[in-house]
């Protein structure tokens, strides 16, 4: 069972490995939205938007709705958008844990500068 766990944990991490899945995944944040409208916000070709999307519905991250001839696309599962979250969150962490050592960088260069004999 374990296996199983893991294989569908890395399932959906490849899933959202892709940066135009991540966008189409954060461009249904605040709901779901139709596939035109996700190819416009996307600002790519259709058959690209289409497939990062039967990816995404193949590895459970988002579900469709038909409604006559459009196709709305929602997240399928709240916690995807949290794995979202915690990588931004992850990300700014790294930014700051940067900025200190660029900081340090500076200070430590400023004191060299000072300690030169003029």
């Amino acid at each position: 069972m374990q296996d199983t766990i893991r294989s569908f944990k890395a399932e959906l991490f490849k899933a959202l490995g892709h940066p135009g899945r991540l966008r189409i995944v954060e461009l249904l944040r605040d709901g779901e939205r139709s596939v035109s409208d996700l190819q416009a916000a996307c600002g790519t070709d259709g058959s690209a938007v289409s497939q990062h999307l039967a990816v995404l519905r193949a590895r459970w991250v988002v579900e469709a709705r038909r409604d006559g001839s459009n196709v709305y696309y929602r997240v399928r599962h709240p916690r995807v958008l949290a794995i979202l979250d915690a990588g931004r969150e992850i990300f700014a962490d790294h930014l700051d844990d940067l900025r200190a050592s660029l900081d340090a960088d500076i200070a430590a260069a400023a004191d060299e500068v000072d300690m030169v004999p003029a």
